[in-house]
């Protein structure tokens, strides 16, 4: 897709270069690090392409490559789950803008797993680590054991583990969703998430249980398992079977609002003329589901972009204090939560 007007042009990198002079990337990078094993055809070749884009190396990205591999760790709990898998993308295309590699694991939802993939990526000796944490109390260990290499949590946090982290304020995306239903007239709602486990989970059932009675005038009920679709599709069962339908469901995530929705529709109820129903995470299918989905919306790119600066700045030799970004989500207003829309 074409740039659009008033945007930002993206920097060239190092692939850029490499195509443009039509050598490889690794024969880009020995020409601009002075190697001597380079045809003078190659060098004569790169060095137009790098005056043509206007390409200067990144300064953190040169440092870093000094006795290093050039390249990211990122584990993840779930590559199929759709906000994960956004967040990897973008997450690549922000170390490409610097000439860093990635390399992506997944770890299953498993701790054990979790800690193979760290020692894995140890082993191959990447110069930091982004981490997405399993759990927040199981996965404490593992990720204490990362000592010689910098490492940034993302998305979620681990008990006492004193590093960078960069996430979402869970607290105030709960506050506008519950404030947009009470706006539609809900008063009896039902908060349908994964459970305390991790970080991300507490902290909006705590958000939850904290605002519902002072937005939505009620007292706090919950379902609480996993973010899956199958989680949502079951939970929403367990309301149509108990025949205590309530005027909205606010869900801890997209996947498990879909869940929802695809159990409602079975079900003959109607969204959102019978019940609203809410996400949280803003992943692209919110958009393409019928009815389209309200969501709390997470600035993915924005997370990106914190959590490579915060990796680089690192592995770059900063020694400064720790650094906790949480970044302010935007509140997406759709078809499912408003009633009379055409």
């Amino acid at each position: 897709m074409g740039e659009g007007v008033g945007t930002i042009p993206r920097k060239p990198n190092l692939y850029d270069v490499a195509r443009l002079a039509g050598v490889s990337r690794s024969t880009v990078s020995r020409v601009l690090t002075g190697a001597s094993n380079v045809s003078p055809e190659a060098v004569g070749a790169v060095r137009a392409a790098t005056r043509r884009l206007g390409y200067r190396p990144d300064p953190i990205a040169r440092a870093m490559r000094s006795g290093s591999s050039g390249c990211i760790g990122m584990v993840v709990p779930e590559i199929g789950n759709p906000f994960f898998a956004e967040l990897v993308e973008a997450i690549e295309r922000e170390l490409q803008a610097h000439d860093v590699e990635l390399m992506i694991t997944d770890s299953r939802d498993s701790v054990e797993n979790e800690r193979r993939r760290i020692e894995s990526l140890l082993d191959r000796r990447v110069d930091g680590l982004i981490v997405i944490p399993v759990e927040s109390h199981s996965s404490a260990p593992a990720l204490a054991h990362v000592t010689e290499i910098p490492i940034v949590l993302l998305d979620r946090r681990v008990d006492n583990l004193t590093g960078d982290f960069v996430g979402v304020d869970n607290a105030a995306g709960i506050h506008s969703v519950l404030q947009h239903i009470a706006e539609q007239g809900a008063r009896r709602v039902v908060f349908v998430s994964g459970d305390d486990s991790t970080s991300t989970g507490a902290s909006r059932l705590a958000a939850f249980d904290t605002q519902v009675a002072r937005l939505v005038g009620i007292r706090p009920a919950h379902r609480l398992g996993s973010f899956t679709v199958e989680f949502g599709e079951k939970a929403a069962h367990e309301l149509l079977a108990e025949g205590a339908l309530p005027d909205a469901i606010v869900c801890g995530s997209d996947v498990v609002a879909i869940g929802v929705l695809h159990a409602l529709s079975d079900s003959g109820i109607g969204v959102p003329d019978d019940v609203l129903v809410t996400g949280f995470d803003g992943i692209r299918l919110a958009d393409l589901m019928r009815p389209t989905l309200t969501t709390v919306s997470q600035p993915i790119s924005d997370l990106a972009v914190e959590a490579v600066r915060l990796v680089l700045l690192r592995i770059g030799g900063d020694t400064g204090p720790t650094r906790r970004s949480e970044i302010a989500p935007a509140l997406q207003v759709r078809r499912s939560s408003t009633r009379g829309s055409a």
